[in-house]
């Protein structure tokens, strides 16, 4: 091998170090980048959760307040009146109505818990609907009780409408009102859920000691 050739041999297999070190360091490269935008998507992930998380959270309070009077037709074509609940607790349950069927199940499942009636509560569904579309939802759906009808003149005056996904509507709220009128208790469930024997414990709480926070 002349010196000319061993020459040109040791420059190419400098070149060819060169070449794979550019590309072990492009490969490095890449796997950092990977890295960093799994880790950016991890933490979008995580906020994402957190914020849903904190948007679900439920909002109560137990501030003892004159319960404001209403009276309204229900889709049964009666009138329900909150004077007719004198000398006996109520719950009002406010919630987005027609096109929410877990508003309506959550209804449902609170027909089938007998601590209500046992315990002398009634519960009231307050929607924002005519008798017909609640209706078509309750016949489907296989819910008993009658809706209040309200044009959002209760919910406003309860603190309800708008605490939901729609801001014209009221969101998935309770509302305890005892014998004397005067409510007790209130609670948001942006859940759109609250365990019907949870809602009965908290009724019961709140109506044998009103300072329980």
């Amino acid at each position: 091998m002349t010196s000319g050739t061993a020459i040109r041999r040791q420059a190419e297999r400098r070149e060819l170090d060169d070449v794979r070190q550019v590309q072990a360091a492009a490969q490095r490269r890449r796997a950092l980048l990977a890295r960093v935008a799994g880790l950016a998507a991890l933490l979008l992930v995580v906020g994402v959760v957190a914020a849903m998380l904190a948007s679900a959270r439920p909002e109560t309070s137990s501030t003892a307040v004159e319960a404001p009077g209403f009276t309204l037709p229900m889709s049964d074509g009666s009138t329900v009146s909150l004077a007719q609940y004198a000398g006996r607790p109520v719950i009002l349950y406010f919630n987005e109505g027609a096109g929410c069927d877990s508003c309506l199940l959550q209804m449902a499942e609170i027909e089938k818990e007998p601590g209500f009636a046992e315990a002398g509560i009634e519960v009231l569904p307050i929607v924002m609907n005519t008798a017909d579309q609640i209706n078509a939802d309750r016949e489907r759906l296989g819910v008993r009780s009658a809706f209040a009808l309200d044009d959002g003149t209760v919910a406003a005056a309860y603190g309800t409408l708008g605490t939901g996904m729609h801001a014209g509507l009221p969101g998935h709220g309770f509302v305890l009102v005892d014998a004397d009128g005067v409510q007790r208790w209130y609670g948001s469930y942006p859940s759109m859920w609250l365990d019907p024997a949870e809602l009965l414990d908290i009724a019961l709480e709140r109506l044998a000691d009103p300072d329980v926070p």
